[in-house]
């Protein structure tokens, strides 16, 4: 009887042990960096499943997060870091998903250097946006028709080189013909922006408007939560930084009252190498 138990505890260690090793075979445990708030995370687990690195669960979207993750065959550990601090640890991971514009700040060359990048989708178009109930103000009008400019397209497509795309349709000659310019004469609008490329695309914005005797004042944050938060408060007129999703996000979280309006451009998400030197390692290994 003590044979036939030995016997059968044998054989069951062997059979877990081969279904265990096959079960591991290929799987490369490597870690990939992605942002981690709630729509830039959902696009980054949308491309790594682009890309066939994962298997989202049916139905999973722009909401997606690691609990929507069905197949994970290259047991890739995901790991979550703030937007603008995941080009920071790059050297420290395998790869990373990062936005355009931390990428650009960083030195990295979407063009050159993305593994695999995200398509121009406008769902994700970058915005301007302003409190609800400022929208109608000719100061903000006069805002918007300066970024939805030929001059500021033409910028955007010289300056980035297609790494970030310009999602304006109908272009403007800068100004709104329903404005009266006369009475904004002297005054100032603040507009809150992250570093690149949206303070750079608004120094554009600062010349249309000064034709008209308007200053336009840039604040730079580094941060996603303040420029909401000072839109909010009346601080500062606009801000200029984030898409609908992630904004749609924060003022359900903040019972804020923020709106877009106006999509200015896209910048599509990349997936970029850390310790690995190609996307494929993953997959030979």
């Amino acid at each position: 009887m003590k044979k036939l138990i030995s016997l059968a505890l044998v054989i069951f260690i062997a059979t877990t042990f081969a279904v265990g090793f096959s079960g591991c075979k290929g799987k490369a445990n490597f870690t990939i960096a992605v942002p981690s708030d709630t729509t830039n995370k959902a696009r980054a687990l949308l491309l790594l499943e682009e890309n066939g690195l994962i298997t989202l669960k049916e139905g999973a979207g722009i909401t997606a997060t690691k609990n929507d993750i069905a197949q994970n065959p290259y047991s890739i550990h995901i790991k979550e870091v703030e937007a603008d601090q995941v080009s920071d640890i790059l050297q420290d991971v395998d790869y990373a998903v990062i936005n355009s514009n931390y990428a650009i700040e960083a030195g990295i060359n979407p063009m050159q250097d993305a593994f695999a990048i995200e398509g121009s989708s406008s769902a994700y178009s970058n915005i301007l946006a302003v409190k609800e109930g400022r929208e109608n103000e000719d100061i903000i009008k006069a805002l918007v028709a300066a970024l939805e400019s030929k001059q500021v397209a033409d910028f955007i497509e010289s300056k980035y080189e297609g790494t970030i795309v310009s999602t304006v349709d109908n272009l403007t000659n800068g100004y709104h013909p329903d404005v009266n310019y006369n009475v904004l004469n002297g005054k100032k609008v603040t507009v809150a922006a992250s570093p690149e490329p949206h303070a750079e695309i608004l120094s554009i914005v600062k010349d249309i408007l000064a034709e008209k005797s308007i200053e336009l004042d840039i604040k730079v944050f580094t941060d996603y939560v303040q420029p909401n938060k000072v839109v909010e408060s009346g601080e500062i007129d606009a801000n200029y930084f984030q898409h609908v999703p992630y904004l749609e996000n924060f003022n359900k979280e903040n019972n804020t009252h923020i709106i877009s309006v106006s999509a200015i451009h896209v910048e599509p998400m990349g997936i970029y190498g850390g310790k690995q030197t190609e996307l494929n390692a993953i997959k030979k290994k």
